[in-house]
């Protein structure tokens, strides 16, 4: 680690802890704890030069604000070209500060793989509102990558908005049992309920199709139905398989911090467990094995869609009941 990366990682830290020196204050008076990404977004919206707020800071309300895809840049310039060296530190600690521990460096990796040889040095931001009113959005995008960041900015909504994550770890199309791929063990966590399934239940969750169609923003569009989603409803489950499906969304949300697994899990339990829907597509098994590549969860006020077919995409969108 060279001596320049260090005085950076000084320099991100004590602008940081200077944001923080008057703790935001409640409306019943008591002091807020600042979250870390939070904070390092408005060290970075303070750093940036009239050029950079031009191209990348835009109105709250803006329309880009609430895009998702599975490939796309929100601005034009890209975070290894156009930013100092202090900014992009910045940016990739906002980056890491959105997923656990455990998770941080491993989401990070595969960012860097899929983005080509630019790297995470590929990816764009952008700012919408700004940090110091309590109102913004951090957004950073590019191949198998939309995230947010927006200090609940955005009310009811978890992660601000709909995400989007992937890996093509072994290329375009993966083996059967997707070798390395960062995200698999979803799928197979999926699948750990299917096997609890009885031969009916198995009939009703099975669909004879290759999945949604991938179509940006109405790939997650919310229904607010509670019936006659693709799959079987967790209220044909018996609580045994109910608890299962519990653990397997905390598995999903483990590559993310605390705030946001709590978060999405409070506003899925809104939604009502039993409304949930569970669906494996038969059309796009991978090597014909039966371990379904292509599934989700979906309610009247969340969806969890998993591609596996070709490579593993990944649609998240929950938000408060209507």
């Amino acid at each position: 680690m060279n001596s320049n990366y260090l005085s950076r990682r000084h320099f991100i830290r004590t602008a940081a802890a200077a944001a923080v020196a008057s703790p935001l204050i409640g409306s019943a008076g008591e002091k807020k704890p600042s979250l870390k990404s939070e904070t390092l977004v408005t060290t970075l919206y303070k750093s940036l030069n009239e050029e950079q707020r031009k191209i990348i800071c835009m109105p709250f309300d803006h329309e880009l604000r609430s895009k998702v895809d599975n490939n796309w840049h929100v601005t034009k310039p890209r975070l290894g070209k156009d930013f100092t060296k202090d900014q992009q530190q910045m940016v990739k600690e906002i980056f890491l500060g959105l997923h656990s521990n455990e998770w941080a460096d491993k989401v990070y990796g595969q960012v860097k793989h899929d983005s080509g040889k630019a790297g995470f040095g590929d990816s764009s931001i952008a700012i919408f509102g700004e940090p110091d009113t309590g109102k913004f959005e951090f957004v950073l995008t590019g191949r198998h990558c939309t995230r947010r960041c927006d200090g609940d900015s955005v009310e009811g909504a978890a992660f601000g908005g709909p995400i989007f994550y992937g890996h093509a770890a072994g290329g375009f199309d993966e083996k059967p049992d997707h070798p390395n791929n960062v995200y698999w063990y979803q799928a197979e966590r999926a699948n750990s309920v299917f096997k609890m399934l009885d031969g009916k239940q198995r009939k009703m969750a099975l669909v004879d199709g290759p999945g949604r169609k991938e179509r940006r923003n109405k790939t997650v569009a919310l229904t607010g139905k509670k019936e006659g989603l693709d799959g079987i409803r967790l209220s044909e489950f018996s609580r045994d398989q109910k608890d299962e499906v519990d653990k397997v969304l905390s598995d999903l949300l483990a590559p993310f911090r605390k705030e946001d697994r709590e978060e999405s899990m409070k506003l899925i339990r809104a939604g009502g467990m039993d409304n949930l829907h569970m669906a494996f597509y038969q059309q796009s098994d991978v090597g014909s094995d039966k371990v379904w590549d292509n599934w989700q969860l979906e309610g009247p006020n969340m969806i969890w869609y998993f591609r596996g077919d070709p490579h593993v995409h990944v649609w998240a969108h929950i938000k408060k009941p209507a």
